[in-house]
């Protein structure tokens, strides 16, 4: 069996290393670059030359990351949702994490709101479930300590409060993000105090298998 000779493995682990912080570094330019322009025309009016004139690479860079505008949109959401995920803080109340998300969101108010009014609300909703998800099962699973739930029953739960909550934010965005997402949060914690944990209770008492499982 052929080894490799010493200091070219890795060299090649570097080089890809080294590839793929430049691509990314790309992409994030290109990512700049679209949310510059997108404070001078909407979404609809942006081109590709426009983002890489600006940007300062050509059409085929461009091509070579993204098919599209919008696949480049599509990648920036879900990059800045795993961001935004990144080194999250610990909150102590679901109303809090959920403000977090909101100020979030209202920092990407120019891209969000253009993404919702000239691509598609499903990227938006994929976006917002991508944030409210992870939250969400932190504190369910919190609220499930010393109750038997099955994790099937758990996630059935998490998705109920995923779905209203989208909407709930939905409905925002459209309305242009015009209510303080502080106002937002404690009318939903009013709303909602203590939902949770009655709901993880009514499926423990059930002390049946989930549906999900039979």
């Amino acid at each position: 069996m052929r080894t490799a000779e010493p200091g070219k493995a890795g060299s090649a682990v570097s080089a890809g290393k080294g590839w793929r912080f430049v691509s990314q570094t790309t992409k994030r330019a290109l990512e700049a670059s679209l949310k510059k322009l997108l404070l001078q025309k909407p979404l609809n009016k942006i081109t590709i030359n426009d983002i890489t004139e600006d940007c300062g690479v050509n059409r085929m860079t461009f091509y070579y990351h993204f098919k599209d505008i919008y696949d480049l949109v599509d990648w920036i959401l879900v990059e800045d949702a795993e961001k935004a995920l990144e080194g999250k803080k610990s909150f102590d109340t679901w109303s809090e994490a959920f403000l977090d998300i909101l100020q979030e969101i209202q920092e990407n108010k120019v891209l969000v709101l253009n993404v919702y009014r000239s691509v598609s609300r499903e990227q938006v909703e994929q976006y917002l479930y991508k944030m409210l998800d992870p939250m969400l099962k932190d504190f369910m699973d919190r609220e499930a300590q010393a109750l038997s739930v099955s994790d099937a029953d758990k996630q059935f739960v998490i998705d109920f409060y995923k779905y209203a909550l989208v909407g709930m934010v939905l409905e925002w965005i459209r309305k242009d993000m015009k209510t303080d997402p502080a106002v937002m949060a404690e009318r939903l914690n009013t709303m909602l105090h203590g939902d949770f944990r009655r709901a993880l209770q009514r499926f423990s008492a059930l002390r049946r298998p989930s549906l999900d499982e039979e």
